[in-house]
C-alpha cells in the first residue's frame, strides 16, 4: 500500500519537528486519529523492505605496549622490563629472589 505523499510529507515533517504526535496534529490543523492511522500504514511499509547488510567497523582491542610495563631496576645496575599483564605473585617471588 502506498500512502499519499501528503502524508509521507507530514510524517517526515512531524519526525523533525520534535513535537509529539498530538501537538504536531493540533499545529497543522489535523485529526490526530487520522494521522496516527497514516503513521501506521507508514511504519508498516517501512517494514515490508528486505532485510540488508550494514557495514561496521570493529576495531582491535589494545594490547599492552612498551609503556604497560613494569622496570625493574636492581641496585647494581640490571634492568628487566616486564610486561603489566605478568602475575603480580610472580614478581614478588623474583624479588624476593633477588635480595
Amino acid at each position: 500500500m502506498s500512502l499519499p505523499t501528503k502524508w509521507v510529507a507530514h510524517i517526515d515533517a512531524w519526525q523533525r519537528s520534535g513535537l509529539n504526535q498530538a501537538a504536531y496534529c493540533q499545529q497543522q490543523g489535523l485529526n490526530y486519529k487520522t494521522f496516527a492511522a497514516r503513521l501506521c500504514d507508514y511504519r508498516k511499509t517501512q517494514h515490508d523492505s528486505p532485510p540488508m547488510l550494514i557495514p561496521v567497523n570493529i576495531q582491535k582491542s589494545p594490547t599492552p605496549s612498551e609503556i604497560d610495563s613494569i622496570l625493574l631496576m636492581h641496585r647494581n645496575g640490571h634492568r628487566l622490563t616486564l610486561p603489566a599483564t605478568v602475575s603480580a605473585v610472580w614478581v614478588a617471588e623474583l624479588l624476593r629472589c633477588l635480595d
